[in-house]
Order: C-alpha cells, then structure tokens, then sequence
C-alpha cells in the first residue's frame, strides 16, 4: 500500500511514494508565500527517485536552483524540486490525506505573517534550518 500519494484539484496529475520522507517542513519565505499562494509553504521532502509522478506537469524556476512543479490543466502546485540535492518537497494540501502531514520545524519565520501564530512547540528558525 503506497503511504504517501496525493495529485491536483483536477484530478490530471497524480503522484506517489513508498518512501518515508526525509523531514516534514513549514517554510515561511516570501518565495513560497508567492509560488503556493498562501501564507506558508507545509512540505514533505523525499528523494526525487522515491517519487513517481504522472501527469501533464508544468515547472518554473523560482530560483536558479528550484523548480516547482503544477498540474498543467488546473495549476494546482505539487512540487518544488532541486536537482542539485536530488531532493523534491511535495506539498501537503495535495495529499489525498494531508493528516498525514507530520511537521517538525518552521523555517524562515522572519518572513511570516503577523496573523500566524505558532504555538504548536515545533522549533522555530528565522532563516534557513540548520544542516
């Protein structure tokens, strides 16, 4: 039984993985408030090769080194993928069970909104977590 899968509104791309992902993240920079259209990004990340996805996918750089990836029909972001570390972070509302979700930290808080309030006793980091 496939323990993480999950796809688009419109149904057109879906994804899945046996793997259990490497950590769990909330990322709060403007980069992702911009590319996921929310105030924060909830992510799993895995190894690009413990994900498979099918669909018609679309990418854009938001950076020189991360690529995100949406369903090309009904512009739902799946991915955010980084060759370089050979890692991809699926976002968690595309989860079919984003409960799932299991997260350990949020990073870049410096750049949260004022109305979130984190009061779920995960570490917290201004910036980039640490290695």
């Amino acid at each position: 039984m496939t323990k993480y899968q999950g796809g688009c509104l419109c149904g057109a791309v879906r994804y899945r993985a046996e793997a259990e992902p490497i950590n769990e993240r909330v990322c709060h920079c403007r980069i992702c408030q911009k590319a996921i259209g929310a105030a924060f990004n909830a992510r799993l990340l895995f190894r690009i090769d413990d994900v498979s996805v099918e669909g018609p996918v679309a990418t854009v750089n938001s950076s020189p080194d991360l690529e995100r990836g949406f369903c090309a029909v009904c512009g739902t972001t799946i991915f955010s993928r980084r060759d370089s570390r050979g890692i991809l972070g699926i976002t968690c509302g595309s989860l079919d069970d984003p409960s799932v979700f299991k997260p350990d930290m949020h990073f870049w808080t410096a750049s949260m909104q004022p109305w979130v309030k984190l009061d779920d006793g995960l570490p917290q980091y201004e910036g980039a977590p640490p290695a």
